[in-house]
């Protein structure tokens, strides 16, 4: 099972670079105005219509299987999350409302009173 995540790692980064690189080569929808000034089409690589088509089925197809890797990497992790909470490892309770009135830490007002009844001055500045 390890060396099936690894090879949906590879081949979602891959795709993931390919992704980047067909969005960058294609161009946007302005850019038939610039074939009206001398652009010709019979220079390209794709044919007399462009590339269009050809890239928007590739990057579609590329898009649909980063999903898909995405997905399955997400199913994955969950797994080894429920394997790590199975092996125990510890994980963060939190504790009812009991436990937590009995625990409650004085504010600094009760601590500064209790300490200027036993006899001891707070240290503090008097407010006018």
């Amino acid at each position: 099972m390890d060396w099936l995540e690894t090879l949906v790692v590879v081949v979602h980064v891959v795709i993931a670079v390919a992704l980047v690189g067909l969005v960058l080569i294609q161009q946007g929808k302005g850019a038939d105005a610039g074939a009206a000034f001398g652009g010709g089409a019979s220079q390209t690589v794709f044919g007399s219509q462009g590339s269009g088509s050809f890239l928007t089925k590739v990057t579609t197809l590329m898009a649909v299987v980063f999903f898909v890797t995405s997905f399955s990497l997400a199913v994955f992790a969950k797994q080894r999350a429920e394997v790590a909470g199975e092996a125990g490892i510890p994980v963060v309770q939190e504790s009812s409302n009991g436990a937590a009135e009995s625990q409650q830490v004085p504010s600094i007002d009760e601590g500064a009173a209790s300490n200027e009844a036993e006899g001891g001055e707070s240290g503090l500045p008097e407010l006018e």
